[in-house]
C-alpha cells in the first residue's frame, strides 16, 4: 500500500493523517487491493456491499440502466475520487447503481462497517476517519445535486448550458476541459446524442461557444446579448 500513498495523503477521507496513521488505519479498515480491466463491473445494480470504493489509476463510470439497457450516468469518477459509499454506510442497502470500469482500474475497497466501529484500541486517527467520512458523503450529495440541477431544465440546450456554466464556475475559468466524452455527457445529461450534437452546432454558430473534443470556451459577451 506504500506505493499509493502520494494519493492517500490527497484524499479529503485521509485529511489530517499522517502515513503512518495512514497505513494503520487501512489495516484496520481490512482495505483490500482490486484490479479490473476496462468495461468491468465493480459493482452492480442489486448488489449489497459494505465496501466503499477509492479509485486508484483509471476512471470509472457510475452508471444506471434500465431493463432495455438505456444508460444513465450519474457521475465519473477519477484517481482520488469515492463511489458506493452512502450504500455501504447503511447496512443492508441495495445498490440502484453500477459501478463499471471507463479505463484499466486499480481500486481501493475500503469497509465501512469497520470504519464506523471504533478500533480496540480507539486509535484518535480512526475517529478522524469518521469525521472525514462524513466531509465525503456531504460532497457526494452535492455532485447529484449539481447533476438534479442540469436535468431539471426543460430543454437540451438549457441542460447543456447549465452543465457547461457549472463547469466553467468550479474550474474557474471560460476555458476548460470536461471529463465526458459526446456520449458519456449525453448520458450524463440524460439526452439522445443526437439532439445534443445538433444544440452544440447551433451554440457554436451563435458565438457563445466554441469546442473541440472535450475542450469547451464559453464567450459571455455574446450569450449576454442574445438575452
Amino acid at each position: 500500500m506504500k506505493k499509493y500513498l502520494p494519493i492517500l495523503r490527497t484524499s479529503p477521507l485521509f485529511l489530517g493523517l499522517d502515513d503512518h496513521e495512514i497505513l494503520s488505519v487501512l489495516h484496520c479498515i481490512q482495505a483490500t487491493l482490486l484490479t479490473k480491466g476496462k468495461g468491468d463491473y465493480i459493482f452492480r445494480s442489486s448488489d449489497v456491499t459494505d465496501a466503499m470504493g477509492l479509485v486508484l489509476s483509471g476512471s470509472a463510470l457510475i452508471i444506471q440502466e434500465d431493463f432495455w439497457g438505456h444508460r444513465n450516468i450519474l457521475s465519473k469518477c477519477s484517481v482520488g475520487d469515492f463511489f458506493g459509499e452512502p450504500y455501504a454506510a447503511k447496512p443492508g442497502s441495495v445498490l440502484n447503481i453500477s459501478v463499471a470500469t471507463e479505463t484499466d482500474c486499480e481500486i481501493l475497497l475500503l469497509n465501512v462497517r469497520q470504519l464506523l466501529c471504533v478500533c480496540s484500541c480507539a486509535c484518535g486517527h480512526h475517529q478522524k476517519l469518521i469525521r472525514n467520512l462524513v466531509s465525503v458523503l456531504a460532497n457526494k450529495i452535492l455532485i447529484f445535486n449539481d447533476k438534479i440541477t442540469h436535468i431539471s431544465k426543460r430543454t437540451t440546450r438549457e441542460k447543456l448550458l447549465s452543465y457547461l456554466s457549472s463547469e466553467s464556475i468550479k474550474q474557474g475559468g471560460l476555458s476548460f476541459d470536461i471529463p465526458y466524452s459526446r456520449q458519456e455527457l449525453a448520458d450524463y445529461l440524460c439526452v439522445e446524442r443526437a439532439a445534443m450534437t445538433v444544440e452544440l452546432s447551433k451554440l457554436q454558430k451563435e458565438g457563445i461557444l466554441t469546442t473541440n473534443r472535450k475542450h469547451f470556451e464559453l464567450h459571455r459577451e455574446i450569450y449576454e446579448n442574445k438575452l
